[in-house]
């Protein structure tokens, strides 16, 4: 018998080579961004030795999901993130989702509270309500869960800088609802590592930071068994450019960490490791995406046994997961559709628990109802038209899924041995090994899409000949921002000022002595009427506010180019420029506003400087003014701002005006990113000299810019 399986297998092996004669061989042998050898035919020897073949759901290691009947015993939660503009704007949108058969609601907050800012603070003043809901105080939380019953609704929160004024403003809206904690479900994200490695909504240091994560674990344990106290976010790293293995990895190595930092708070494992959560990103590698998830469960099993749980479901892991953000593309927008469908169904046969599906649009601006429409029905269908929840883990067995499983587990356990050979992932994201391994496989990402290799639909093959303009959102941040600032005003005169000061004082000695929960120090300011800003002073007194000092990675983007002739041609460009003009051209690289999300600038730095330019990237979360002085004392020949948030119609225009003040017209503004083509007339009419949309081929680009210096210059 073994010898006729062995003659099967030659007959076919030989068979495949006529069919693909004078094919290129990697159309049988392919190798994953992950480094995993892909065959092209598995079989049942590749099952012989691996030990959870004969797993059933619902038990150890809970490879092929956490509960015994899965989606046949009750479908998967249906969430929709979002958040936008006002309170009252987003409770509307969330009331009008459920009732289009949305079951949970996820929290999308905009970028000065995630940072710990009010409404009314300088630095941030085109990013009030652009990029989420602008919550100020428990009044907006209030408005935001208007007539929505919090003690019967699932509420997740993507929170982690301000975890604590707004979980604080969660619990006392609902107490003033009439809702106590033990009755609120839902999650908080509270996954602070994942921002020093890649989101950047930080606000502290790392230490002060996992104190916190810990303070809101253990006030969950105690007076909210329903709500899960942290979600531990791998999305944002996939969305920053880590391969599958790497998101797999850090997240569980996060995972790890912050269960630890549980029990030196003096929690027992039990207490809290049942209410812990993930959160995955799900991307257009379909089965290996499948894979991803079922390893997950696998090597998160093996990770809490060295705590001696009692109970099994500690041992459990559970997941949200979303479509992912980056594989939409501006280009052939509703293609995205597509991808988010195909994403979604990975997703759901890999075991996931919740599930939100990006809207088409995402990677233009904030969804419009009818987008947001559009990815809520995708759930919608998938739940009840494919009977696609009527088997449990239909993929269990497959000679390919399980063997992708298995090496998954087997790569992602060597980079969790790295993390800890560090001393655990705080210790390493100070080192910052994670950081530099994610924005070095973005980089060989982009370069992978830039040359064709990676194939794209609509983008890079397969283009439209023109692209027809779509209906967007635009929010006026301008309206949103006078609003708050006039609601914080009424709240600051009708407040009791001495009892609001005094928790705030109280809060500062709480960090400073480490005697007191923060939560419940922040829930006795937030019913003092504090906002978010003063409680994060209260604070920053103690802990400070963490600044990351920017460093680019080199050699990467251009290694993928070696031996290219069109990528030499560019490089002669920018020799041919310095020769010209006596020095290299110089950009400064710039994020305006506070957003965090920099793989689009890092990427930017790393490229131009392999194509022969200098580079300076300037730190996060820069104002005009002080991207201005940085680009004159630099004596720079250009800025390039990279943006994502949606603020570049107010921040923009006012860095070209404090060039003008500087008296550096001199320098050109270019702006890359997430902006709309209905806002490149705009940007052009206040000086912009060239827009770089999503999917644009960077050493195309390198070489525009070129030609635009020179022509600027009257070079010849």
């Amino acid at each position: 018998m073994v010898i006729k399986k062995q003659k099967d297998f030659k007959r076919w092996a030989d068979q495949a080579r006529v069919e693909l004669a004078g094919r290129p061989p990697d159309d049988l042998h392919w190798k994953t961004p992950e480094g995993i050898q892909i065959k092209p035919l598995y079989t049942s020897k590749d099952l012989e030795k691996l030990d959870n073949i004969n797993s059933l759901p619902g038990m150890e290691p809970y490879i092929r999901g956490p509960k015994a009947t899965m989606y046949a015993g009750r479908p998967w939660t249906i969430r929709q993130y979002a958040g936008f503009s006002t309170a009252h704007a987003t409770n509307e949108f969330f009331r009008k989702s459920l009732a289009s058969g949305q079951k949970g609601l996820s929290v999308a907050f905009d970028l000065a509270t995630h940072r710990g800012y009010d409404s009314d603070h300088p630095r941030v003043v085109g990013d009030v309500g652009k990029a989420g809901v602008a919550i100020d105080t428990v009044e907006d939380m209030k408005v935001l869960f208007e007539n929505i019953p919090l003690d019967n609704m699932s509420v997740s929160m993507t929170m982690n800088g301000s975890v604590l004024p707004i979980m604080a403003m969660y619990i006392i809206a609902a107490k003033e609802q009439g809702v106590p904690p033990e009755k609120l479900s839902g999650t908080i994200q509270n996954d602070i590592l994942k921002e020093f490695m890649v989101r950047n909504t930080y606000i502290f240091p790392p230490e002060p930071s996992m104190r916190i994560v810990a303070d809101v674990i253990e006030y969950s344990a105690k007076h909210m068994p329903k709500f899960n106290s942290i979600s531990i976010s791998g999305y944002h790293m996939q969305e920053a450019g880590a391969t599958g293995v790497q998101e797999l990895a850090y997240t569980l190595a996060d995972g790890l960490e912050y269960v630890r930092a549980a029990l030196s708070a003096g929690l027992d494992i039990d207490s809290f490791a049942p209410r812990l959560s993930f959160f995955f990103g799900i991307g257009m590698n379909f089965f290996l995406e499948i894979a991803k998830l079922r390893a997950a469960r696998v090597i998160w099993y093996k990770l809490i046994q060295q705590f001696n749980p009692k109970n099994p479901r500690s041992a459990i892991l559970r997941t949200h997961c979303q479509t992912s953000g980056v594989s939409l593309t501006e280009k052939d927008p509703h293609n995205n559709i597509i991808r988010t469908t195909v994403e979604a169904m990975a997703a759901i046969l890999g075991g996931t628990q919740s599930l939100h599906t990006n809207a088409f649009d995402e990677a233009i601006t904030l969804p419009t109802q009818l987008s947001s429409h559009i990815a809520r029905n995708t759930q919608l269908v998938l739940q009840h038209e494919t009977e696609i929840k009527r088997v449990i883990d239909p993929l269990g067995g497959s000679f390919y899924v399980e063997s992708l499983t298995e090496s998954l587990v087997a790569e992602a356990e060597k980079l969790i041995d790295e993390v800890e050979r560090l001393g655990g992932m705080t210790k390493a994201i100070i080192n910052g090994l994670p950081k530099q391994r994610i924005e070095e496989s973005a980089a060989r990402k982009q370069a992978r899409i830039d040359r064709g290799e990676e194939i794209v639909v609509g983008v890079n093959k397969f283009q439209l000949p023109s692209e027809e303009e779509i209906d967007i959102l635009d929010i006026d941040n301008k309206v949103v921002r006078k609003t708050q600032i006039e609601l914080l005003k009424k709240i600051r005169t009708e407040r009791d000022q001495n009892a609001c000061e005094n928790s705030l004082k109280n809060l500062t000695i709480g960090a400073q002595t480490g005697e007191k929960n923060l939560l419940d120090l922040c829930c006795i300011a937030v019913k003092k009427r504090a906002s978010v800003g003063e409680i994060t002073d209260a604070l920053e007194k103690v802990f400070s506010r963490y600044k990351a000092i920017p460093q680019s990675i080199s050699g990467i983007y251009g290694a993928a180019y070696r031996g290219d002739k069109g990528f030499k041609k560019i490089q002669a460009e920018t020799e041919n420029f310095a020769s010209l003009e006596g020095r290299r051209p110089r950009i400064l690289v710039c994020k305006l506003g506070q957003d965090g999300h920099d793989r689009g600038a890092k990427i930017i730095a790393t490229a131009f400087a392999d194509i022969g330019f200098d580079v300076d990237l300037g730190p996060l979360f820069q104002t005009p003014s002080e991207a201005a002085k940085e680009a004159v004392e630099n004596d720079v020949h250009l800025i390039g701002v990279s943006s994502q948030a949606g603020a570049h119609k107010t921040l923009v225009p006012s860095l070209i005006d404090e060039l003008k003040r500087l008296h550096a017209e001199n320098i050109l503004v270019v702006c890359g990113g997430v902006i709309p083509t209905q806002d490149y007339d705009f940007l052009s009419s206040k000086g912009v000299a060239a827009i770089y949309g999503p999917g644009t081929n960077i050493p195309a680009a390198a070489s525009n810019i070129i030609n635009l210096l020179i022509t600027q210059r009257n070079l010849s």
